[in-house]
């Protein structure tokens, strides 16, 4: 990981949102405008629980907000039914660009899945070239106000289908069009990597990279899968390879709760030592319960351990409609709770430029400007 050069980490006195930022994780049928939804909706003829946007957007979170993995994918229902037209794609991610520019974003992966937008006719070439025209579409209206951002196609598949060759012969045909990796997303508990191996072994037989969803609604089995047969180069959400860590408190632990001894498993320390960058939605994971078993708060997410461990942790936000968050919320609520300072979110981000699917020149260009603007701030 890079270092920050930041010497001294000033007070966190200013609005985060200008912080430049990285987004790795972040699904398009998740972060969906309310008054788009309705608006899109009506054209379409699908009927939503409110056609008020304020009303709408909490039914969203609410919804989310149930502990459940499955009520919570539940909610893509309405928003993935207004995106079966090109007008409806190309508008929502046109819209998705500028509500990451609005939040300091100047890298974001747009992770979505083209087999669940067919119902209309559309096919899957038709689709990616949808949402590729409509992100072209909302860089260059960020870039007429002045500001810039960059973003890539993350193709995903879902798990519970059997299309997995499909998406990722789909994603290496757009590779220079504007794909950049690869996902499988959806149920997680049940379907392993490993029901996607052949189309994995494509993909790397393709120099193709891919980002697997692992560690979330599923343990320790999922992450390893996502490794071997997925060749994951990150894992999405990852967050329960904490599962793997045996923490014991010294018996003289002061009021604090002082950690006495930590011991890393196999599998959490080739994920560690190898630097594979860890997905990690802070608010998301909580809602879903994929930290149940951590407890039940924030204070509770394992997050702020395996980032004192070492582990190459990235933040990030999966859903901003259903979470009812963004980037900035995000690093003010690991401020709020982990008191984390300017070199800790340097850090994070860093992180994830180094993590993203850029070529390594523009890797390197995104790291110098992040450290740039960071070293201004000081």
């Amino acid at each position: 990981m890079t270092e920050p050069i930041v010497d001294a980490a000033p007070a966190i006195d200013f609005d985060l949102k200008s912080l430049p930022k990285v987004s790795l994780h972040d699904h398009l049928d998740g972060g969906l405008r309310p008054a788009t939804i309705i608006e899109l909706a009506e054209a379409v003829g699908h009927q939503l629980p409110s056609t008020d946007p304020v009303a709408l957007g909490e039914w969203f979170r609410e919804s989310a907000d149930s502990g459940s993995l499955v009520r919570y994918l539940e909610t893509f229902d309405h928003t993935i039914a207004v995106m079966q037209t090109h007008e409806g794609l190309v508008r929502v991610a046109k819209e998705f660009v500028e509500d990451l520019a609005d939040d300091g974003v100047v890298y974001g992966e747009v992770r979505w899945a083209p087999e669940q937008h067919l119902q209309k006719g559309l096919t899957l070439d038709e689709v990616v070239e949808a949402v590729q025209e409509g992100l072209e579409a909302g860089v260059e209206a960020v870039s007429d106000s002045g500001r810039e951002i960059q973003v890539g196609q993350l193709i995903t598949a879902m798990r519970h289908a059997d299309r997995g060759q499909e998406i990722a012969e789909l994603a290496v045909r757009h590779r220079h069009k504007g794909a950049v990796g690869f996902d499988i997303a959806g149920a997680e508990d049940g379907f392993l990597p490993s029901r996607f191996r052949d189309a994995f072994t494509y993909l790397a037989q393709q120099n193709f990279p891919a980002t697997v969803h692992a560690g979330e609604a599923a343990g320790l089995d999922s992450i390893q899968s996502a490794l071997v047969d997925g060749r994951a180069l990150r894992l999405g959400h990852g967050v329960r390879v904490a599962e793997d860590i045996m923490v014991e408190c010294d018996d003289d632990a002061d009021a604090e709760g002082t950690v006495g001894l930590v011991t890393l498993g196999d599998l959490s320390s080739w994920i560690r030592d190898r630097g594979i960058a860890l997905e990690i939605c802070p608010s998301s994971n909580l809602q879903t319960g994929a930290v149940a078993g951590f407890g039940e708060g924030i204070e509770s997410h394992p997050v702020d351990m395996l980032y004192q461990l070492g582990f190459n942790v990235t933040i990030n936000t999966d859903n901003r409609l259903m979470s009812g968050v963004t980037l900035t919320d995000e690093f003010e609520l690991l401020v709020e709770t982990f008191d984390y300072d300017l070199d800790d979110l340097l850090e994070l981000t860093l992180n994830a430029a180094e993590a993203s699917f850029l070529p390594l020149e523009e890797k390197e260009a995104l790291v110098e400007y992040i450290n740039d603007a960071y070293a201004n701030l000081g």
